[in-house]
């Protein structure tokens, strides 16, 4: 009688390695499912400058769930008394011109400082698939890792230009958290351009050179808003360039008239990938923080945003509450398919919209 052969694959009883694992990862989501959207704790968490807690508190700003706005509200109200104790910084330029290597090798400058950094990255949303990439955090390798560092992307949605709706609120949130700087990246098209400047203390512009708008820039308001501009990319042979497309912008800016916070705003070239010129940029903008301080512009400027921000935050309320009452939903799906067929106008079917509801 001959012995089977034992194969060394032979599986012994018990529990498999698969089930063990399947069975702890069960476990966890129940544990992380239990974690309470209480706005008590995530303010105490905030306050201690738990990152994790930072990010359930700006998720919770973002949802339009009825639960989640109610908790958030609460949150931003009990946040509030410790915010406005960063500088915030808005960095945008089209895209390809180094915005997330600029960001990052800022980044890193000001935490090798002991700086703590905030980043509010904005992504822009397909209006076709409504997806976004939120890639920012694989863009900047080095700043994700950094334990002073914290990187948010949030998508666009339908905000204009490209601004993620919460941003203000997220801005607060991580003030609390106490971050020293804020800095809020904008997609760089359309009018993002113009809300971002609502919301920081510091407006800077990323410019390439030989991207044949140097003289085409004068003509639009976004040098109007700009604190500084900074020709990027100016290493090897793009130097020279970069060198001749800040003295076109210099002697443009002297044609505009002075800014109300008597700053005169600056030009000046870097090269972020080899971190050239970091040091005289961060350099202006404390510049700019100590005149602005000094002649009271600073806090007028907070005044001011504070304000815009009530107004605009009335707007969204009532444009949500208008459009998620049951009547208007199904009156708006009528008027829709009477457009479509020509049977009113758009403008007809607001007036009905808008007198249904009162």
């Amino acid at each position: 009688m001959t012995k089977e052969k034992k194969s060394a694959l032979q599986e012994k009883g018990g529990v498999s390695i698969s089930e063990i694992t399947n069975r702890k990862s069960i476990e966890n989501l129940k544990q992380k499912r239990k974690v309470k959207l209480d706005a008590k704790t995530l303010l105490t968490d905030i306050l201690q400058g738990d990152v994790a807690a930072l990010s359930r508190g700006i998720t919770l700003v973002e949802s339009v769930n009825s639960k989640h706005i109610a908790i958030g509200n609460k949150l931003l109200k009990t946040c509030l008394p410790y915010a406005n104790k960063s500088i915030r910084i808005g960095i945008t330029g089209v895209p390809g011109v180094g915005k997330s290597t600029f960001i990052e090798a800022f980044g890193k400058h000001l935490t090798s400082q002991g700086k703590r950094v905030a980043v509010l990255a904005i992504d822009p949303t397909s209006s076709i698939t409504k997806g976004s990439i939120l890639g920012d955090k694989t863009r900047m390798e080095a700043l994700v890792k950094d334990e002073n560092a914290f990187i948010r992307p949030s998508p666009s949605g339908h905000s204009l230009g490209g601004v993620a709706r919460k941003t203000r609120e997220s801005i607060v949130l991580c003030e609390a958290a106490g971050f020293d700087i804020i800095i809020i990246e904008t997609v760089g098209v359309g009018q993002s351009e113009t809300t971002v400047h609502s919301m920081v203390d510091f407006f800077l512009l990323l410019k390439l050179s030989g991207a044949g708008d140097e003289l085409q820039g004068i003509k639009r308001g976004i040098i109007e808003m700009a604190d500084a501009i900074v020709i990027n990319k100016a290493d090897g042979d793009n130097e020279k360039k970069a060198k001749f497309a800040a003295n076109e912008f210099s002697r443009a800016l002297k044609l505009y008239p002075e800014k109300e916070s008597k700053w005169s705003p600056k030009v000046s070239v870097c090269s972020a990938l080899n971190h050239v010129g970091i040091t005289l940029i961060w350099s202006m903008i404390t510049d700019y923080i100590c005149v602005t301080t000094k002649n009271g512009h600073f806090d007028i400027k907070r005044q001011k945003q504070n304000k815009f921000w009530l107004i605009q935050t009335i707007e969204s309320q009532l444009k949500s509450d208008f459009f998620n009452q049951p009547k208007i939903k199904k009156a708006l799906e009528s008027q829709l398919i009477l457009i479509e067929n020509n049977h009113t106008t758009p403008f007809a079917a607001a007036e009905f919209l808008l007198k249904l509801k009162a």
